[in-house]
């Protein structure tokens, strides 16, 4: 597959408040159950992941919270925005991410949603919320790596 298809494929929607609201302990690609208007939604970038969340409910995954907005030549068969979606995981996989979340403070987040060929994937975290102090941590540590970017840029310029 050359380059250019390639980058087509993974168009992503970033969920960027998990990745600075949470700690990502692991990572997890699982598919995700649509409609055929959601698909075409998500295809036009309708999508939003903030405040998305996946639980575990009677041995299945859904998704919950996700935002696909209604495709906008959809009839009345247009989904409904917000509803629960199931995600597509093995048992195995099932059963580990249950073990992980049983522990105090873990939830399960999605990261990003893309199309992976024509399928809609969702990359899955497992994370540890973070505490105020977390947060700050994380910003000085960016800003620092930032700064000296800068300055090795600036030396090799000269």
């Amino acid at each position: 597959m050359s380059a250019k298809a390639k980058s087509k494929d993974r168009r992503r929607v970033l969920n960027r408040d998990a990745l600075r609201d949470y700690e990502i302990l692991d990572k997890l690609e699982a598919g995700i159950e649509l409609m055929g208007t959601e698909v075409k939604s998500v295809r036009a970038g309708s999508v939003s992941l903030k405040g998305a969340f996946a639980r575990v409910l009677n041995g299945e995954l859904f998704l919950l919270n996700m935002n696909i907005s209604p495709y906008e030549q959809g009839n009345i068969h247009n989904h409904e925005p917000t509803r629960e979606r199931r995600l597509l995981v093995h048992k195995r996989e099932l059963l580990r991410l249950k073990a992980s979340i049983e522990q105090k403070g873990h939830s399960i987040v999605p990261i990003s949603v893309y199309f992976k060929g024509s399928r809609v994937k969702v990359e899955l975290g497992v994370g540890r919320g973070k505490t105020r102090h977390d947060k700050r941590e994380t910003i000085k540590r960016k800003t620092a790596d930032r700064e000296a970017a800068r300055a090795v840029a600036r030396s090799t310029r000269r």
